[in-house]
């Protein structure tokens, strides 16, 4: 059975503690590999070797660390298969999701910032005949990366490759759920040529090794994307040592469908955006809200595109859905669908874990779930599932939509299906979410900032607002 191991001042090295942690494959439900249980020791070894490389990684000129980063993007590509098997086993996500979109976006994460930083320009303030100013904007130090579970290559990358470009040292956390992609970029980082200490990856549990990041004195900088409870964790160990913020976290995104909207591309999205990944991303659609003259329409052809939805093991090419990523996570989604039906729900498909034959007889599989009769304003209504259950609520007011799109403690995401441009604005400019999409759904474009609203997030990530973000800015006024 396979060792993983740390990434730490350019080596691949044992955890500190000689423990490990059992990794599972959850299409099976069994033990495939060891993750090392790492501790606050392997961080400040991680720490020292960051310090000791800044001064002269964060003096490397632009074009140098842009080369070195396109060089891991392309390492990445070439090894795109190797990696989306990794990571469908590791996740329990179909591979043909991993191949098509997670390890593909992991590339263009580290291809745009590799190109951003090269175009990153400061800012100059004439004052007529008096003076004039400009902003520098320098590399913080040592910056702690904390990923999820659910795309783990994808948003790791999505936080180390602007760091690392923009001339800061990075100590890394992926999720001890899913170390393997992590792993494997270490070695590609060793073979692109990334200089020893730029780059560490320390791998554990979040009570370990999360905390001791969050609570390191010379880490100044930190990025998590994860649940809402542990990022106000973090949080609270960071603010008493005012370290810079950035915190992507839970979400409980409604999907609005008004009567003039297309509907075939609206359905055959809304089924995407309700269980890709088996509904573990962040961004997915959790909350349905029809306008009532189509609802009975919507209600009929969604279940029946949902129950179509092919549930089976993750490297079959035409699966559409994997495994729940681990058993905990399993048990916690089936007692939200029991809550539901304490609530008064009805359940019109889906509603328990799914059994598979031969090899996947023993992996973690929920079918899809769609709940309708729920109150707005109910337990399953208000908190996240974060899995493939949803629910179905008419509305028949834009006052009333509003009530029941903004009720939530969360505000990361949105889709509005509408053919009315004007209504398409207001609903937009209403509702309480960092991202909204029209007509559409995980569109994105690298350049624009990402982050949410309320407890879904603090802070920006995304295009050149990520560089922003790892960078510190000084003014200097030059008197005339």
């Amino acid at each position: 059975m396979e060792k993983l191991t740390n990434y730490i001042n350019g080596e691949l090295v044992p955890p500190r503690s000689g423990l490990y942690i059992d990794n599972y494959d959850p299409a099976i439900g069994a033990v495939y590999s060891l993750v090392p249980d790492s501790d606050a020791r392997d961080i400040e070894v991680a720490v020292a070797a960051a310090e000791k490389v800044f001064p002269t990684w964060s003096t490397t000129p632009a074009e140098h660390r842009s080369r070195t980063l396109f060089r891991i993007a392309d390492l990445i590509e070439r090894d795109l298969e190797e990696f989306a098997l990794a990571e469908s086993i590791d996740s329990g996500k179909p591979v043909s999701l991993a191949r098509a979109v997670d390890i593909p976006r992991a590339v263009s994460n580290f291809r745009f910032f590799a190109s951003a930083i090269t175009q990153f320009a400061s800012e100059a303030h004439p004052m007529e005949d008096t003076a004039i100013n400009y902003t520098l904007r320098n590399p913080i130090g040592v910056a702690g990366c904390i990923s999820p579970w659910n795309l783990p290559l994808y948003l790791f990358t999505w936080k180390i490759a602007p760091a690392l470009a923009a001339g800061n040292c990075v100590v890394g956390k992926p999720s001890e759920l899913t170390p393997m992609t992590a792993f494997m970029l270490s070695k590609l980082c060793i073979e692109a040529g990334l200089p020893s200490g730029v780059l560490n990856i320390v791998h554990g549990y979040g009570t370990k090794v999360g905390a001791a990041i969050s609570v390191h004195p010379r880490i100044a900088v930190i990025t998590f994307t994860g649940g809402t409870k542990t990022g106000g964790e973090i949080a609270r160990a960071a603010a008493p040592m005012f370290k810079k913020l950035s915190l992507e976290m839970g979400g409980k995104n409604p999907t609005i469908i008004f009567a003039d909207c297309e509907y075939e591309k609206m359905l055959e999205t809304t089924v995407r955006s309700s269980f890709s990944n088996q509904g573990e991303i962040c961004l997915c659609g959790s909350r349905i809200l029809v306008e009532r003259s189509l609802y009975d329409t919507f209600k009929r052809d969604f279940v029946q595109r949902v129950k179509a939805l092919r549930i089976g093991d993750p490297l079959l090419p035409d699966t559409d859905m994997g495994a729940i990523n681990s058993k905990q996570h399993f048990e916690k989604i089936l007692s939200y669908i029991t809550l539901a039906k304490q609530e008064g729900g009805t359940v019109l498909c889906g509603g328990k874990g799914g059994t598979l034959n031969g090899r996947c007889k023993n992996g973690w599989f929920i079918e899809p779930t769609v709940v309708e009769g729920l109150p707005y304003n109910c337990r399953t209504n208000q908190e996240e599932i974060f899995g493939p259950v949803v629910t179905l609520l008419p509305f028949d007011t834009e006052d009333e939509l509003l009530l029941y799109a903004n009720s939530t403690q969360y505000g990361l995401a949105s889709m509005i299906w509408t053919s009315n441009l004007t209504r398409a604005h207001r609903v937009a400019a209403a509702i309480q979410t960092g991202i909204v999409w029209v007509n559409c759904w995980m569109v994105r474009d690298l350049r624009t900032p990402f982050g949410g609203m309320k407890n879904s997030g603090l802070g920006r990530e995304g295009g050149m607002e990520a560089l922003r973000f790892f960078t510190e800015p000084k003014n200097v006024c030059i008197r005339l």
